[in-house]
């Protein structure tokens, strides 16, 4: 039994298979629709999400199964104590797969230890969120056509954003890849993800605080929000909050082909008259994310479709 708790947990050629299998439900949606009768995925959440939990479940209703779960923690019997081990030995006798969000790091990693069925980190405070990065790769990939040799501009909360981290955990596994990372000082990537990731693996990358010295060079741009959620106090978020805006005429200092991503939600970081642009992706990112997730429910699962 397999469980995904990290991007790592797949080796590049698993992952590449992974994609793979996404791409053709992509382009055979019928073929799939009923591979996962009779079997039912549970969506633990102990905090808000909006799309992680339905495209969870959306991925699911699509192979024809069925889900159950709740949507915060205030739903479960964790609002009367009770362990995330106890809660997932309780779901084993349930349902046939998992996925968990969690605000604790390391929460998913102790309900695979005590499960019965695959657990799929669907985040876990600000360390990672693995299937939102099978889905940021497949939409990369979808868009360029590769993986490999780009040019990635990661923008925003570098310092607690998982959706960051965990993509470039993912990246560097591929040759050619390179960084700019454009935040303010307060939210810099930290510095074990700088001198045990990108130092050690010698990749090449830069930091910047303007977003406009960054776009000319980009492939990629990967927008995050300023998570309000992290922060200790009030005022620290409000002064971060607004300090990237991208905006129309910020694009135009962006490449014909450089495409934007974004986890989502947004707040204020892309203005909405970007939506417009054949280059904003985050949408489309969004409908990915259900593709790439009935690939990997297919995978856990080990259900094969001819």
């Amino acid at each position: 039994m397999r469980h995904l708790m990290s991007p790592l947990d797949l080796s590049v050629e698993e992952l590449d298979t992974l994609l793979e299998l996404a791409q053709d439900i992509e382009a055979h949606p019928a073929k799939y629709a009923h591979a996962c009768e009779g079997k039912t995925l549970a969506t633990l959440f102990y905090e808000p999400s909006t799309r992680t939990r339905l495209s969870h479940e959306a991925a699911m209703l699509n192979l024809g199964g069925s889900t159950m779960g709740f949507s915060s923690a205030d739903s479960s019997s964790a609002a009367k104590g009770e362990s995330v081990s106890d809660t997932i030995r309780t779901v084993s006798c349930y349902a046939d797969i998992c996925a968990m969000r969690h605000p604790k790091e390391g929460a998913p990693m102790v309900a695979c230890q005590h499960s019965g069925i695959p657990v799929i980190n669907a985040g876990d405070g600000g360390h990672q969120h693995p299937t939102q990065t099978l889905t940021d790769l497949l939409t990369i990939k979808s868009l360029k056509g590769r993986l490999d040799n780009l040019t990635i501009g990661l923008c925003g909360d570098l310092k607690f954003g998982r959706t960051v981290h965990s993509l470039i955990h993912a990246l560097v596994r591929y040759t050619g890849i390179r960084f700019i990372l454009i935040s303010p000082e307060e939210l810099r990537l930290p510095d074990y993800m700088r001198q045990d990731v990108l130092d050690r693996k010698q990749i090449p990358y830069k930091e910047v605080v303007r977003l406009e010295d960054a776009l000319p060079e980009l492939d990629i741009l990967y927008m995050t929000r300023v998570q309000k959620e992290r922060f200790f106090n009030e005022e620290d978020y409000v002064r971060m909050k607004d300090f990237y805006i991208l905006d129309r005429k910020k694009m135009k200092l962006a490449p014909e082909e450089m495409y934007v991503l974004h986890p989502l939600p947004r707040v204020n970081e892309i203005s909405v008259e970007v939506d417009d642009d054949p280059r904003a992706a985050y949408f489309r990112q969004v409908q990915y994310g259900v593709y790439v997730r009935m690939a990997l429910i297919l995978t856990l699962l080990d259900i094969h479709v001819e």
